[in-house]
């Protein structure tokens, strides 16, 4: 399995999924163990416009862990055959754990929310 994260330089997931420097894309083992990563240089307009969800899926990744995204992004990774869990933030690598562990769900809210989940500092919505 492959978990794609947008992040920034400093590997925190980035807020605004069609601005980010680039994504994480986490190797994971049988075990639910990270065993590689990977880092996916951003296409110029990295949103629903752009070639990104091809790049994700042809790359073999099948979720995307992300803060704040739009329906049309969402839509567009979704034909591409990658999940969306929304609401995301901190630093990517312990999302990317707490999601292998089964304590993260998606925040059910589209962009226009996603900010109020990072000012209360949560890493998308924990079991």
């Amino acid at each position: 399995m492959k978990i794609a994260v947008p992040v920034t330089n400093e590997n925190q997931i980035d807020g605004h999924f069609g601005h980010c420097e680039s994504y994480g894309v986490y190797s994971i083992s049988d075990k639910k163990e990270i065993i590689g990563i990977n880092r996916v240089e951003s296409p110029q307009g990295c949103g629903c416009k752009s070639d990104i969800a091809s790049v994700l899926a042809s790359d073999g990744v099948t979720i995307m862990l992300a803060g704040g995204i739009g329906g049309g992004a969402i839509n567009v990774l979704n034909n591409s055959g990658i999940e969306v869990i929304r609401g995301c933030a901190g630093d990517a690598t312990e999302v990317v754990k707490l999601f292998l562990a089964g304590s993260v769900e998606d925040s059910g809210s589209s962009c226009h929310q996603h900010e109020a989940h990072q000012q209360e500092g949560h890493q998308c919505n924990h079991n």
